[in-house]
């Protein structure tokens, strides 16, 4: 038994690794990365509470715009768990930290659309601003990975802002 708990041990914190990037860089460009990764949960949900419960003349558009994004976002909380572990650090699993990974109480308690709209359209700003901060650091370091992750991400939420604002445009 003790040979199985031994495998089954993280072992990230422990290896040697000789990818050409600083420790100090991979340890803050991991938590860097974390801090979007729960963002990037949380806007997962928030879209997905969203999607749910949309209602008037908005309606249609919303609900099939929030699907998308929600279906991406969740798509994108992966790769970038992946990164981290590819940084050499263990993606985020401290449940203590659980309430980081979904909207804040009362967050998603928007009855209009536009409201809705104007919700998610702050959280992805923020998301592009944070992205970008973590980028360009990823950018100096010459983490091209990192930094192409990130620029793939934020192709995202700049089109997401763009459709978005589009859509309650007066």
């Amino acid at each position: 038994m003790a040979k199985v708990a031994e495998v089954l041990k993280p072992r990230a914190r422990d290896e040697k690794i000789n990818i050409g990037l600083e420790d100090s860089y991979r340890q803050q460009a991991a938590k860097d990365l974390s801090e979007i990764l729960a963002a990037t949960y949380a806007l997962t949900i928030k879209t997905q509470v969203y999607h749910w419960n949309v209602v008037g003349p908005l309606f249609k558009p919303i609900h099939e715009l929030t699907e998308e994004h929600y279906n991406t976002l969740f798509a994108a909380v992966d790769i970038i768990a992946e990164r981290i572990r590819a940084l050499g650090h263990l993606a985020p699993v401290n449940l203590q930290n659980s309430s980081n990974f979904s909207p804040k109480s009362g967050e998603t308690q928007h009855h209009a659309a536009i409201d809705m709209v104007q919700d998610l359209i702050a959280d992805h700003e923020e998301a592009v601003r944070q992205m970008r901060e973590a980028g360009e650091a990823a950018d100096e370091a010459g983490d091209l990975v990192t930094a192409d992750m990130l620029t793939d991400r934020l192709t995202f939420h700049e089109k997401a802002l763009w459709m978005l604002r589009a859509i309650i445009a007066a």
